[in-house]
C-alpha cells in the first residue's frame, strides 16, 4: 500500500501497471516533451531565418528536465492556462530566450503533438511486450503440438485437437493484433505546426507568406520528434479518430487476452491446465485445497474494462466541433492513458501465465478417452462394413448403444461403456485387440502437429527472429 490512505489513487497505479508504462503518462514525460517541442520549434526557425539565436536555442535545450512544478502551478493559478504557465515557468529558466518560446505556436503544438509522442511511445512498450507474449505461446505450441486433448464446440467435446494446435489459436489472435500494431505505429504523424484554426495563419505572418518554409518547418520538428510526416491537414487539433483508432487496437489485444484467459480458467477447471502458482499462494481464506485462476481472472476483468474505455475515443471522435471544442480534454486524458495502462497490466500478466502454464497430461488423456469411443463409433462401423455388415443396421444398433453408454455416464456416473458393448455384439465382428487399435487419440487429431509447425515457421518465427534482442525480457507483475 501506498503511503497515501486519504484520497483515491488509480489502482492501475498502485496494483497493475508497470512503472516504465506509468512515466509515459506521467506530468515529467508530458511537461518535458513540450519543452522538447519548444526547442525543435525554435531551432527550425532559426534554420528558417526567424530571429532566434542559436545561443537561445541552446539555452533552452539546457533546461528541458528542470521543470519548476511549484512554479508552474501557482502561475497556472494566475492565468488559468496550462501551457502559457509553463511558457512563464521555462522562460523564468531561460531568459535570454523567454521572448521565442512557442513563438508562431498554438496550445496544441505542445498539447497534442504531445499526445501522439506519448501514444507512439506507449506503442513502443506494448509491442515489445506483445511480441515477447507471442514468443512464450510459440515454445509453448511447438513443445505441445503433438499432444491430443479434446476439442469443443458449444463448449460440449467435439473432435480432437492438441494442445500446441489451440495455443496457436490464441497467438493467431495476438498476430492479427501485432500486424495491425505495426501499421498503426507506421502511420501515427504528429499534428506539426498548424496553428488555432490550423491555417497556419501566424506562420505565414512569421515567414512574410513564404510556403515553402512553412512546410519545412513541419518536416524539421517532426524529424526532431522522430516522426516521417505530420498530418496533411487539421483543425487546431489532429483528428480525434486517431485516439479512436489506437484505442480500437488496444480493444482489441485487450480482446485476444481475454479469449486466452477466459479458456485458461476453463481448462483449469477441468484440471487439464493451469496458470503458474506460488508456492505459498492462497487461493481461498476459508478452502484450503483451492487453486483459483487469479491470474487469468485479472486478465479478463482488466481487459473488460480496456474493451469498454475505448468507446470514449470513439464517442470524443464523433462529437468534435468544426475545428476544435474542448469537450475532448477530461475524457481524452482518463480514457486514453487508462487503455495503456490496462494493457500493460494485461501483457504483464500475460508473460508471466504463458511462461509457467501448467499441463497434466495424464489428466488430459482421461478425458480424452472418456469421449473418445464415441468419436471412433463412426471409423468401427466403417470397419464393420467392410467386413460385409449392414451400414444402416450398423448405425441403428451404434445409436442406442451411444445412448446407453451416454445414460451410464450421466445418469449413473459410470464410465464410458461404449466399447465393450460394441466388443460383444457379434454384428461389429470386432476383437477388443482392434478396438484398442482404433481408440488411439493420435488418429484423431488430423494435421495439428504439421498445421502448428507450418504456422510457426511461415507466420511467427520471422517475426521472432526480426525481433531477437528483445525476447526474454522479463517483466513487472505488480500483486
Amino acid at each position: 500500500m501506498s503511503g497515501n490512505i486519504n484520497s483515491y489513487e488509480s489502482p492501475f497505479c498502485t496494483r497493475y501497471a508497470s512503472e516504465e508504462m506509468q512515466y509515459v503518462f506521467s506530468a515529467d514525460k508530458k511537461f518535458t516533451t513540450w519543452r522538447k517541442l519548444w526547442v525543435a520549434l525554435a531551432r527550425a526557425e532559426m534554420k528558417l531565418g526567424l530571429p532566434v539565436t542559436e545561443a537561445q536555442v541552446k539555452q533552452l535545450e539546457e533546461h528541458i528536465n528542470d521543470v519548476d512544478y511549484e512554479m508552474a502551478a501557482e502561475r497556472e493559478k494566475i492565468t488559468r492556462h496550462d501551457v502559457m504557465a509553463h511558457v512563464f515557468t521555462y522562460g523564468q529558466a531561460c531568459p535570454d530566450a523567454a521572448g521565442i518560446i512557442h513563438l508562431g505556436a498554438t496550445s496544441c503544438y505542445v498539447g497534442d503533438n504531445t499526445d501522439v509522442i506519448i501514444m507512439r511511445d506507449a506503442l513502443k512498450i506494448v509491442r515489445r511486450k506483445l511480441i515477447n507474449v507471442m514468443n512464450n505461446l510459440a515454445k509453448f505450441a511447438d513443445e505441445y503440438k503433438s499432444l491430443p486433448c479434446l476439442a469443443y464446440t458449444h463448449l460440449q467435446p467435439a473432435q480432437l485437437t492438441t494442445v500446441g494446435k489451440r495455443a496457436t489459436l490464441w497467438l493467431n489472435e495476438l498476430l492479427m493484433d501485432f500486424q495491425d500494431l505495426e501499421y498503426r505505429m507506421s502511420t501515427l504523424k504528429l499534428l506539426g505546426s498548424k496553428g488555432t484554426t490550423g491555417t497556419q495563419a501566424s506562420f505565414m505572418e512569421l515567414f512574410e507568406g513564404d510556403t515553402d518554409k512553412i512546410k519545412k518547418l513541419e518536416q524539421m520538428i517532426a524529424e526532431e520528434m522522430g516522426f516521417d510526416a505530420v498530418v496533411p491537414v487539421s483543425g487546431q487539433t489532429y483528428s480525434r479518430k486517431v485516439d479512436s483508432k489506437v484505442l480500437e487496437l488496444l480493444s482489441d489485444i485487450a480482446q485476444s487476452a481475454s479469449k486466452f484467459s477466459n479458456d485458461m480458467r476453463i481448462l483449469q477447471s477441468f484440471k487439464e491446465m493451469e496458470e503458474p502458482r506460488e508456492k505459498k499462494q492462497i487461493g481461498s481464506s476459508a478452502m484450503a485445497y483451492k487453486r483459483n485462476p487469479m491470474r487469468c481472472e485479472r486478465i479478463t476483468s482488466l481487459a473488460r474494462y480496456v474493451m469498454i474505455d475505448s468507446l470514449n475515443p470513439a464517442f470524443t471522435a464523433g462529437t468534435q466541433w468544426f475545428e476544435r471544442t474542448l469537450d475532448d480534454s477530461a475524457n481524452k486524458r482518463i480514457s486514453v492513458a487508462e487503455a495503456f495502462l490496462g494493457v500493460d497490466a494485461i501483457l504483464n500478466i500475460m508473460m508471466n501465465v504463458t511462461n509457467g502454464i501448467v499441463v497434466y497430461p495424464e489428466m488430459i488423456r482421461r478425458r480424452v478417452m472418456a469421449e473418445l469411443p464415441f468419436m471412433a463409433s463412426e471409423n468401427i462401423m466403417m470397419d464393420a462394413v467392410k467386413k460385409g455388415g449392414n451400414r444402416q443396421e450398423l448405425h441403428d444398433r451404434i445409436m442406442d448403444y451411444s445412448m446407453e453408454a451416454g445414460a451410464n455416464v450421466k445418469v449413473k456416473g459410470l464410465d464410458n461403456n461404449l466399447c465393450e458393448l460394441i466388443e460383444a455384439d457379434p454384428m461389429f465382428m470386432v476383437t477388443k485387440e482392434e478396438l484398442d487399435a482404433v481408440l488411439k487419440p493420435e488418429n484423431y487429431t488430423g494435421r495439428s502437429s504439421q498445421q502448428v509447425d507450418e504456422f510457426l515457421a511461415e507466420c511467427i518465427k520471422p517475426i521472432l527472429e526480426a525481433n531477437k534482442d528483445i525476447l526474454g525480457e522479463s517483466f513487472e507483475m505488480k500483486n
